[in-house]
């Protein structure tokens, strides 16, 4: 048994169910690059392929009410949220039956039913409405945290800096998450800011902050429970610099000329999705078999929403008039 085995402190289910969840993200983003190649998918896709433990260690550090706001490379967040594969896979091909009715694609996910509330194509634009989020929540007296998160390119937007300030004046219940891939587009942290150590930012608007090694699930979790921790208790808002890695490109346009395939090789060797798996086994919580017997599944659940997509129908025209206005339910004043 490995040191890290022998030094665990979460639960069979809690391990059986973050393997669940990001081994279906890994399935389903690798069977969606490959749909993308085949022309099944259109326009921009951005693979959430090795950063699965920030989406599963989140989730298990929250509750399932808690608000969620992300940027365009939403596939895993949202199949960690609950949506289901088939949902997501018809909005990638933009069928009616998907999360956003076909209308939203790779970038735009959206479930108000999982709470999950985009998806958001304009670099940083989510900051500041994570912190409307939160603020509703206050406003309406829940216990509610919302989980807005963004990457280390949308860190230089100006957006965030103005949202920092605004939630630490009204101590919004807002957790701050940085997925840190490096590079943002195909330019890396250190060429882009002379402030490498991204959770620093925080430090301007006296925020908590920390960074977060979001190669382990376990530290994730830990992470994400000790932040909504202090935006429940009315603290504030909480920033968390969480490191992590894509294993692909930005998008599937892109060449990946700006890193060296020994970087990419040393990564892909802390996969947290196999590291996940060898601890299920070291503590015979499964078998090799059951194991394989649930991958299967999983494998299955990925197909069938190929299948689904498939023979799901295209939105209707008249739906390009829908969602884009609320009737409001009292009348406008006017003179």
């Amino acid at each position: 048994m490995s040191e890290t085995a022998a030094t665990i402190k979460y639960s069979k289910e809690t391990y059986v169910g973050w393997y669940k969840s990001m081994y279906l993200q890994r399935k389903f983003e690798e069977r969606a690059g490959q749909l993308y190649g085949q022309q099944k998918i259109r326009g921009f896709c951005h693979l959430y392929i090795g950063q699965e433990a920030v989406s599963a260690g989140m989730i298990s550090a929250t509750n399932q009410d808690d608000p969620i706001i992300t940027a365009y490379r939403d596939h895993g967040l949202a199949l960690a949220k609950g949506i289901s594969a088939n949902a997501c896979m018809a909005e990638l091909y933009g069928k009616a039956t998907g999360c956003a009715k076909g209308k939203g694609g790779s970038m735009h996910f959206f479930s108000k039913e999982h709470h999950f509330y985009g998806g958001h194509g304009i670099v940083g634009a989510q900051i500041p409405l994570g912190a409307g989020i939160a603020f509703a929540e206050k406003y309406k007296g829940t216990d509610k945290v919302c989980l807005t998160l963004f990457g280390d390119g949308a860190a230089r937007q100006g957006a965030l800096h103005e949202t920092f300030n605004l939630a630490m004046l009204w101590d919004l219940p807002v957790i701050f998450i940085c997925e840190n891939n490096y590079y943002a587009m195909g330019t890396s942290v250190s060429r882009s800011s002379n402030v490498t150590e991204l959770y620093q930012l925080g430090a301007g608007y006296s925020m908590p902050s920390e960074p977060v090694d979001g190669m382990s699930v376990e530290a994730v979790h830990e992470a994400i429970e000790k932040a909504a921790a202090h935006c429940r208790s009315g603290k504030g808002p909480y920033f968390l610099e969480i490191r992590t890695y894509r294993y692909k490109g930005h998008s599937m346009s892109d060449p990946q000329k700006y890193r060296t395939k020994e970087e990419v090789k040393e990564y892909k060797s802390i996969d947290p999705v196999k590291d996940v798996k060898r601890i299920i086994l070291e503590q015979n919580w499964m078998s090799e078999q059951e194991v394989k017997d649930l991958e299967g599944k999983i494998k299955k659940e990925v197909e069938d929403s190929i299948k689904f997509a498939e023979e799901s129908p295209w939105p209707d025209d008249q739906e390009l008039w829908k969602d884009n206005y609320v009737q409001p339910d009292y009348p406008f004043i006017t003179d």
